[in-house]
């Protein structure tokens, strides 16, 4: 129990600090984008069981040899109202923080999932008094705004694709086709769970500057999936026209743009709410994206693939290893 704490506590520490500035300073997530997005959710959910685990299993050391007996313990501490005098205050503390983070955590996690449906409700609302369906594209509406806008609005079966007329102005047919199928692919792929997971993540932990370089690491991932599936359908240079046009519409134009209550919708989007999909990169990201398509680098091997699925795998295990090992080795 003693040394799987310190190991716990040693396995948070790099994965809240030097692991996620590594993975966010490597070049090879553009060669494998959904390698890296196993990765950085590998990373997160580890690295919140290793901080959780390390507290509680050292908190409650004093009362057993492993998890199990000392859990049992504790629970009868609870339920006979016995002295805590066993554990001791710097144990009664670590159990006490475990417990509160943990809640921490499942609290915002829910609260992130309020906030974004009562967002995308609002949302809703003011499409359906400012869009009208599009012509000949199901599911996809137009808004009257010259800046050229594109993203998707996930709700399940009423997730809608929403351009202004302004794109459509400027975008030929297949350049057209090329931004549907990749804001498509933001819904069929459902990218805004892996938003909504990492947007509750920095909410959750602000302090961390980890979970903020895991957000913008992730919604550019995203990006760079949609992208290839819109590779599919189109050739490069028509994708690459595509988002530049899109991305000269990140921000406001002109002061006009800010008088739209539909345009103020999408610029707290870019700021970071998570309700709508796509359409909300940067011009550092939209940069990225070009880049990549100009260069195209090669993918990833096989064997570099399986190292890196195979890194994300024993991050998974080994927290709940070190967990139980006292219990398993006796």
């Amino acid at each position: 129990m003693f040394w799987a704490s310190y190991l716990l506590a040693a396995l948070a520490i790099i994965l809240a600090w030097p692991a996620p500035i590594a993975l966010s300073r490597a070049s090879w997530p553009a060669r494998a984008p959904f390698t890296a997005m196993v990765l950085w959710q590998s990373i997160a959910l580890a690295g919140g069981l290793s901080m959780i685990g390390a507290m509680l299993v050292w908190g409650l050391e004093p009362l057993g040899d492993n998890l199990v007996s000392a859990s049992a313990g504790f629970f009868d501490i609870l339920i006979d109202d016995e002295s805590a005098q066993t554990l001791g205050v710097i144990h009664v503390f670590a159990i006490s923080a475990a417990t509160l983070l943990f809640g921490h955590l499942v609290f915002t996690l829910a609260l992130t999932f309020v906030r974004i449906r009562r967002q995308r409700s609002r949302h809703r609302d003011m499409l359906n008094l400012l869009s009208s369906p599009a012509v000949d594209q199901p599911a996809t509406l137009v808004i009257n705004h010259p800046a050229p806008v594109a993203y998707c609005l996930p709700g399940g079966a009423r997730s809608v694709t929403v351009m202004s007329d302004g794109l459509m102005d400027l975008l030929s047919q297949a350049e057209l086709d090329a931004v549907l199928t990749h804001e498509n692919a933001h819904l069929h792929q459902r990218h805004h769970l892996l938003l909504w997971a990492f947007a509750a993540w920095r909410s959750a932990l602000p302090w961390l500057p980890t979970s903020r370089l895991a957000q913008r690491a992730v919604s550019e991932l995203i990006e760079m999936l949609a992208d290839d599936e819109a590779l599919r359908h189109v050739d490069e240079p028509t994708l690459i026209r595509a988002i530049a046009i899109v991305g000269s519409g990140a921000l406001p134009s002109a002061p006009d743009a800010l008088e739209d209550p539909l345009a103020e919708e999408g610029r707290s989007k870019a700021l970071g709410a998570a309700d709508v999909t796509g359409g909300i990169t940067d011009a550092r990201s939209t940069a990225h994206r070009i880049r990549r398509l100009l260069t195209p680098l090669p993918p990833l091997n096989r064997i570099q693939q399986g190292l890196a699925l195979s890194a994300a795998g024993m991050l998974m295990v080994v927290p709940p290893v070190l967990l139980v090992a006292p219990e398993l080795l006796g």
